[in-house]
């Protein structure tokens, strides 16, 4: 990691999210809360993996300039935003869910709710609604003017990731191994591609042969779903139980099956490997966890001119008047 990226972290920390608040919304627009669950009720109805999918904008979006919703603007002509970042293209979907919970706020109370506001509701949203812990989000972020490709390429991680590195990035965020190996359970719900194990399947390590941590049973399954000639964009269930928010990830990650590597490496590394085991026996240990983890994330801002936008895919100058 560069030392202008480590600054640029620390910046991020420091610009510590003070004014952001439960009930924010709650004179402005009453019902702002509701019009998020209600639209993230109905995505859950039409196509239950697009609330996995929504979840994890929290992620890519906190992690790359703070939570401003930088994630959810398209291209222009003079910037390239963070959808076909490495972590993020042929990756990320279902950016539609905020658009359908954006026009909603719009007719109800226009210009008062921000996209990166709205991100965080329906990440809480997506987790409570499959059978996850309910919280009080801290709301009143403003939309960011850009993005950056290329600070979303530097910071967020690969799916191939150890468990080192992993820690190593998530403390630059003032999160702890705890805190990690908790938010990682949001790999509880949705699926992942074959693109993202066919190293850990064929040539883990250089080796040219699969991850010995694999159970062998589940290694068949996967050689079944990913062999060689596959279309990698195939997905694969992410854990056993992957349209319910439990622990079975950390269940999974126990008994050797992990879909990847970077779930995987939490087991098999000792910093880690407690709280696998804690959290595989006592779910409600792991709720708990995962609710503080998730409010930190949240907490992460930079201090930067925003604003709210009426449309989450472009900021106003460039929307309609």
């Amino acid at each position: 990691m560069s030392p202008l990226l480590f600054i640029f972290l620390l910046h991020i920390i420091t610009g510590a999210a003070t004014h952001l608040q439960t009930g924010y919304y709650s004179g402005v627009c009453p019902k702002a809360e509701y019009i998020v669950r209600d639209v993230m009720r109905r995505a859950l109805m039409r196509e239950p993996r697009s609330l996995a999918s929504v979840m994890r904008f929290q992620f890519h979006d906190c992690f790359v300039n703070g939570c401003d919703a930088s994630l959810l603007l398209d291209d222009t002509p003079t910037m390239l935003g963070e959808k076909l970042a490495l972590s993020n293209i042929n990756s990320l979907r279902s950016y539609e869910v905020v658009d359908e919970a954006k026009e909603a706020l719009e007719n109800v109370c226009p210009g008062v709710v921000s996209c990166a506001d709205i991100i965080i509701m329906a990440s809480r949203d997506a987790v409570a609604l499959t059978g996850g812990p309910d919280w009080e989000v801290k709301l009143g972020r403003l939309d960011s003017l850009t993005a950056s490709q290329e600070a979303s390429d530097n910071v967020m991680p690969s799916p191939r990731s150890n468990a080192t590195f992993l820690i190593d990035l998530f403390s630059k965020f003032n999160l702890s191994v705890k805190d990690m190996v908790a938010l990682s359970g949001s790999h509880s719900i949705g699926k992942a591609r074959c693109f993202s194990i066919m190293i850990r399947l064929y040539n883990q390590s250089g080796t040219g042969r699969p991850d010995p941590a694999i159970e062998p049973k589940f290694r068949e399954k996967l050689d079944k779903l990913c062999p060689l000639n596959v279309d990698q964009n195939v997905t694969g269930d992410l854990d056993a139980t992957s349209v319910l928010f439990d622990n079975q990830y950390f269940k999974d990650l126990v008994s050797g099956r992990g879909f990847l590597n970077s779930d995987q490496t939490l087991y098999t590394f000792p910093q880690t490997r407690g709280f696998v085991r804690q959290f595989s026996i006592d779910q409600g240990t792991f709720f708990k966890a995962f609710v503080e983890g998730m409010i930190k994330l949240g907490d992460l801002q930079i201090q930067q001119p925003g604003e709210v936008r009426r449309n989450c895919r472009v900021v106003n100058a460039l929307g309609k008047p």
